[in-house]
């Protein structure tokens, strides 16, 4: 343990504290005890008070105190000092001392450098050599020197911004030692382990043998360090540490800027023992990911520096699906995959509402760097160049595939892919599911572990070409594309060619996964740790030293000895690379003292068995006069306390005492006016045209059509589904209200969950506001019931000559439509409440087309269930059987339109046809539970 900071300049004198007891036994008699005399006629005194007594003994305080003043002037005479200089075992051996001049002892350095310069000046007072030896420099050739050459040299010692590693320098000193065997030892610690410090403490005490051993430690405040910054989803945090658990400590780190403006502040505090605290800032990650160095507020050293580079930093990424809010189910959706796998190193934006192109709009406005689009066929419209624009300028675009894009014609894909999806396994399929085979060994996946758990079940396949291989980042077993990138001007375009969640792989269940996603961000220059943005395996460039940090923690000159790093460097500071900032501007690579791992922990010295001193914090400080002093002091309240003893008071001329008089102030405090009340801001003028809209739509359950301006077709529209309102209250509980006509452009749509459209050949085309409107009622949980009422059987992206269907593929391109199917006998919409077959209208020949159905597993409970495609509502419906014709009745009941061909009871099973539909926009999946499996197999008389 280290020693009190006081010693005497002669301490032999202190041998008079023996001669107190005497002394107090001198006091004792002193005055002497009265003589007594026997006088008989002393009866009569008896009855007369005295006005003076004399004691017998001195008093027990008085004698203490004199006792005091004698002891005090015994310790002045010993010369005591304060914060006395080191003392050494000897004054005539060479003297040896060891210096840890590593960043831990650079917050102190100017204490153990006076303690150094002390050293040194003493051992030239005794005409001692002195051998200099920082332990950060253990190749220098070691020897003694005069006293003064040594205290020249000691004033060009600096701290290192790095680790010392002490054990390296056990060579030297063992050279040192073993030419000159009666040199002593002084070790000038820093107290600070990070790995090897028993090490070099074990080889000390060999090479020590009988030498006397110093080490001077402690006295000064323990070293801080920063490390372990991670720019989390919650805000930047870095961990403070310490070596030595010292009690309560507190403090402030800073957050700084590449040109030194500062950010923000964080406040951190240790327990009584703790050796580990954290401190964050709360700033928006905008804010933060301009942070380039964190420093501990008055910590004047390179290890309380956290330096920050674009791997750090965190940014956000837009993730847009093309799924509606009613098919896609939270916990298997696609956002929910991406979600967690980017939560880790970014911070997902998910577009819960609204159409893909307005959220590729407002994403692309906000200036993120990375979109995802998840099964989004079309991005249409100012969107669709505004999107290709800014993948030009830099932005990466992650697609995902799914059915909306195996079914869609979009160009902004990497290479060229092949219509619809291939289907690996199942009943209908000779090929069997593949695996995850490989990755590009120049592509950014490099180096990533090929997972064996990864297999393929559907894919959109790209077209073979003689480039494909040099667009491809990974492949399956069979040699097809997995994903496939492309440079797009200064951005670029990855496309993985499965979903991103588990319909066609189990890809996004993988850890391989979330590597892959931090790999793809990594190329916008977003990842949050250095080892998530390494180069690929096999690179070799190097970065110059550009803004490199002394041992204090401040950006200086850069030293000869300073060498490039690897571009991907992730490793701790070094004499070769020391900490800072090395590459250009615009790819700075930042190097720490300390990794992310580093602990400091306190050095254990018993080993050694050395003789322990601490450091002295200021000169010394002669104690004789303030004591010499008090021992004045002493005397003087002595000679007062005989005065009052002898009665010197009573001969003295009194005083009066002045009575002392209190004045009180009283302070009048000032009312503080109250600032007038914020003004709110102005409500958003009324619409009373759209107010009275929304009073008619809300107040009932009711259909709705669009107004095509063809005043024929809309009055058809009207009419049908009036009448249809009319069969759903005779043979359901619905009791709708009067239909209502829609203009897309300005009505709201989302009152109703079912729209009927008529498609009107010479009808001008929507605006693209328009159709971003109806996209994202669609995207909503809204369903659109497309009719061309020209009885085509043709799909509706065939190539088709109808009018009608040429009119509706150009509103369809500039929608984000999923796959279609013709309906499925087993689709839950045939069983909505009536049971049917076809879905007739004043036409037969057409078919109706609904949202397509994930493949079935043969042996899975979907086979084994009579209403399928339950998880969801349909979007979109398409026919061509002019429903609302079969619909449209006069006010007498009588049919406004004939029929084609006019079989018996066509109208009935069209308006059977209708109440399903209607019954399916509201109700949902309700008859594919299996509750209901009893009652339908009855039904079919199965």
């Amino acid at each position: 343990m280290p020693g009190l900071p006081l010693a005497f300049a002669s301490p032999l004198v202190l041998i008079g504290l023996v001669s107190l007891p005497l002394l107090w036994w001198l006091l004792r008699l002193v005055p002497p005890r009265p003589r007594r005399v026997d006088f008989p006629p002393t009866r009569l005194l008896f009855d007369i008070a005295p006005k003076e007594e004399t004691p017998a003994r001195t008093p027990w305080w008085l004698t203490l105190l004199r006792l005091t003043l004698a002891a005090l002037v015994i310790l002045a005479a010993a010369g005591p000092l304060w914060n006395p200089p080191v003392s050494t075992a000897t004054a005539k051996a060479p003297l040896v001392m060891l210096i840890d001049d590593g960043w831990s002892a650079a917050s102190t350095f100017d204490a153990r450098m006076r303690t150094a310069t002390d050293l040194v000046a003493r051992a030239q007072a005794d005409a001692r050599g002195v051998a200099l030896v920082p332990l950060s420099e253990p190749t220098r050739d070691l020897s003694f020197e005069p006293p003064d050459a040594a205290a020249a040299r000691l004033r060009t010692i600096r701290p290192k911004p790095h680790a010392v590693e002490r054990a390296d320098a056990l060579p030297a000193i063992g050279r040192l030692l073993a030419g000159t065997p009666e040199a002593e030892l002084v070790w000038l610690a820093d107290g600070v382990d990070l790995g090897r410090g028993g090490e070099f403490v074990d080889g000390l005490k060999k090479l020590a043998e009988n030498r006397a051993v110093t080490v001077v430690t402690g006295g000064v405040r323990p070293a801080l360090a920063l490390a372990g910054a991670d720019n989390a989803a919650g805000g930047l945090s870095v961990k403070v540490l310490r070596a030595e658990a010292d009690g309560t400590t507190a403090g402030t780190v800073r957050a700084l800027d590449l040109r030194g403006l500062p950010l923000g502040e964080a406040a951190f505090g240790f327990g009584g023992t703790a050796r580990e605290t954290e401190a964050r800032f709360d700033l928006p990650v905008e804010l933060r990911n301009d942070i380039a160095r964190l420093e501990i507020a008055g910590e004047a050293s390179a290890g309380a520096v956290q330096l920050l580079d674009k791997r750090w930093r965190r940014r956000t990424v837009g993730v847009v699906t093309g799924s509606t809010s009613e098919t896609a189910q939270p916990l298997l959706a696609s956002t929910f995959y991406l979600g967690r796998a980017l939560a880790p190193f970014a911070d997902a934006r998910i577009a819960e509402r609204g159409s893909p192109t307005e959220a590729v709009a407002r994403f692309v406005d906000q200036r993120l760097p990375m979109l995802v689009l998840a099964d989004v066929g079309t991005v249409a419209g100012p969107a669709r160049e505004t999107l290709t624009r800014w993948v030009e300028e830099g932005g990466v675009l992650v697609r995902f595939a799914g059915p909306r894009l195996a079914a869609a014609d979009d160009d902004l894909v990497p290479v060229r892919l092949r219509r619809g999806g291939r289907v690996l396994g199942g009943s209908l399929s000779w090929e069997q599911p593949q695996r995850l085979a490989s990755f590009a060994p120049d592509g950014p996946f490099a180096g990533l572990p090929v997972p064996e758990d990864v297999t393929v079940k559907r894919q959109v396949l790209a077209e073979p070409d003689s480039a494909l291989v040099d667009h491809t980042w990974a492949a399956l077993a069979d040699g097809t594309p997995l994903v496939t990138a492309a440079k797009r001007g200064k951005g670029m375009v990855v496309l993985f060619h499965v979903t991103a969640d588990t319909r066609w792989s189990d890809l996004p269940l993988s850890g391989a996964f979330v590597e892959m996603l931090r790999r793809v961000v990594g190329l916008s220059g977003t990842t949050v740790g250095p080892e998530a943005g390494a180069k690929p395996q096999g690179t070799a460039d190097t970065v110059a030293p550009t803004r490199l940090l002394d041992g204090y923690g401040a950006f200086g000159p850069l030293p000869p000895t300073a060498r490039p790093v690897a571009a991907g460097y992730a490793g701790r500071a070094t004499a070769d690379n020391p900490p800072g900032f090395y590459g250009p501007p615009e790819g700075l690579v930042a190097v720490n003292t300390l990794l992310a791992t580093d602990r400091p922990k306190p050095l254990d010295l018993a080993p050694l068995g050395a003789l322990t001193e601490p450091y002295r914090t200021t000169e010394p400080q002669d104690l004789r006069g303030p004591i010499l002093l008090g021992a004045t002091a002493l005397a003087l309240v002595d000679a007062l306390i005989v005065f009052w003893l002898a009665g010197g008071l009573s001969r003295l001329t009194g005083w009066r005492r002045a009575p002392a008089a209190v004045v009180v102030g009283l302070v009048v405090a000032l009312a503080t006016i109250a600032p007038p009340p914020a003004r709110g801001a102005e409500p958003r003028p009324a619409d009373p045209q759209a107010d009275a809209f929304a009073a008619k739509a809300t107040s009932g359950a009711r259909l709705a059509y669009v107004t095509t301006g063809n005043a024929e077709v809309d009055a058809i529209s009207k009419a049908g589904l009036q009448s249809l309102t009319v069969f759903l209250g005779q043979r359901t509980a619905l009791e709708g209200g009067e239909p209502l006509g829609l203009d897309v452009a300005r009505d709201e749509l989302a009152f109703f969950p079912l729209i009927y459209w008529p498609i009107v050949p010479d009808a001008p085309k929507p605006s693209a506001q328009a159709l971003a409107r109806v996209d994202a009622y669609m995207k909503q949980g809204g369903t659109i019931l497309f009719d061309t009422r020209d009885a085509v059987e043709a799909a509706p992206g065939a190539e088709t000559k109808s009018p009608g269907m040429v009119a509706l593929r150009g509103i369809l391109s500039s929608l984000d439509i999923p796959e279609l199917e013709p309906i499925p006998r087993e689709h839950v919409l045939t069983k909505t409440f009536f049971l049917l077959r076809d879905f007739p209208g004043r036409f037969t020949a057409g078919r109706l087309w609904v949202e397509a159905m994930p493949a079935a597993d043969p042996d899975g409970p979907d086979e084994r269930r009579p209403a399928r495609a339950g998880d969801g509502v349909s979007s979109i419906l398409i026919t061509s059987n002019d429903l609302a014709g079969a619909w449209a009745t006069r006010p007498d009941g009588q049919a406004l339109l004939p029929l084609v061909p006019g079989e018996p009871r066509q109208r009935e099973h069209a308006f059977r046809a209708g109440v399903n539909i209607v019954m399916y926009a509201l109700t949902g999946n309700y008859k594919a539970d299996q509750v209901h499996v009893p009652a339908l197999l009855e039904r079919l008389g199965q």
